[in-house]
């Protein structure tokens, strides 16, 4: 049989994964034309400054998206027998990692300017000849910026659904991050002009543990992916419905008596291993396994890579038991020892 050495995205796919690159360049633009405008208007706002450091390290997932899909789909080579698929689970876990970072180091600037009682001016600045409260050109500046983070965040919250594309989540996530952050800022520096000297420290906190909630979440999750948990569907921690469904429709081959699979997350795609207890006096195994193998990739375009080997038995296996946590997160199938055969892909 052929080597199933390579992965290309089905065309709806691909044409996906073209727009999410767009996106990732129109982000990165947008990003840099922030970052240059709230350093005009910054001042000594502590929710300005969150806001400003957030828009630079928000450059960190769509880079880290970009450099995957460079390196994503290249052919396995004697160095990567395996491909480069997980370049992307590498880029998951460098955006996470970004959120996790900008959310503690605002936290932690907030609260210690929160107990140093720290009173940020906003003074006055010339504009045409006017004097102007800088407030205003803060607020301004923050309610241009939230439109189209809320525009592109949503549009790569569809995309990073359909691809299972969890880099493109984790900047879904971010620009969410950036447009919540805009708006606690202008809370904040309202608050600063009604007098309120504690209201831009206390809005900069809210912004820091919002973020550090989702970079959390997301950092575990990227960990996980790289210690081959079972796969998530990419927006919550719930386990694939694929592997249920694919199971089901390989035990349902009148030639199979029994199957054990076990799948791990490599990027956009699914590999893993099939173990099949044959039909006493089953005829033809060798390319009814190879039949099974095509079946499996073909039921879904995430399936890349599988394993088919045949058994004699299927017996349950002593393990050790998951925390109550995780046995509620995840309700992984029996694992199973497998008495040991001739095997055949």
């Amino acid at each position: 049989m052929r080597v199933y050495d390579r992965f290309e995205l089905p065309p709806d796919k691909a044409e996906l994964h073209r727009r999410a690159v767009r996106l990732e360049w129109w982000t990165i633009g947008f990003f840099v034309v922030a970052i240059t405008a709230l350093a005009l208007v910054l001042g000594q706002s502590q929710a300005m400054k969150a806001a400003w450091i957030e828009d630079m390290l928000g450059l960190v997932p769509p880079a880290a998206f970009l450099i995957a899909a460079r390196f994503r789909n290249r052919a396995p080579n004697e160095r990567f027998p395996y491909g480069y698929h997980r370049s992307v689970s590498v880029a998951f876990l460098a955006g996470s990692v970004a959120l996790l970072g900008l959310g503690g180091y605002v936290v932690y600037d907030s609260l210690t300017r929160l107990i140093a009682r720290e009173r940020p001016p906003i003074g006055m600045i010339e504009v045409f000849g006017e004097r102007v409260w800088l407030g205003w050109l803060m607020i301004a500046v923050l309610v241009v910026t939230m439109v189209p983070a809320i525009l592109l965040g949503r549009a790569k919250l569809r995309i990073a659904r359909q691809l299972h594309d969890k880099v493109l989540f984790a900047d879904a996530e971010m620009n969410r991050a950036d447009w919540l952050t805009a708006a606690a800022a202008i809370l904040g520096i309202i608050g600063i002009g009604a007098g309120l000297w504690w209201a831009d420290a206390v809005a900069a906190l809210v912004i820091g543990g919002d973020i550090v909630r989702d970079g959390v979440r997301t950092s575990r999750s990227a960990i996980a992916n790289l210690m081959d948990d079972r796969p998530r569907v990419v927006d919550s921690d719930h386990p694939h419905p694929l592997y249920d469904r694919l199971l089901t429709a390989v035990r349902d081959h009148d030639w199979v008596a029994d199957a054990w699979l076990r799948l791990r997350e490599e990027g956009h795609v699914f590999v893993g291993e099939l173990l099949v207890v044959p039909v006493a006096g089953t005829d033809r195994l060798v390319q009814r396994l190879e039949d099974l193998g095509a079946f499996a990739r073909e039921f879904d375009w995430r399936m890349h890579d599988l394993v088919v080997a045949p058994v004699s038995r299927i017996e349950p296996a002593t393990v050790t038991q998951p925390t109550r946590r995780a046995r509620a997160s995840t309700n992984p199938p029996t694992t199973t020892a497998i008495s040991p055969t001739t095997s055949a892909t």
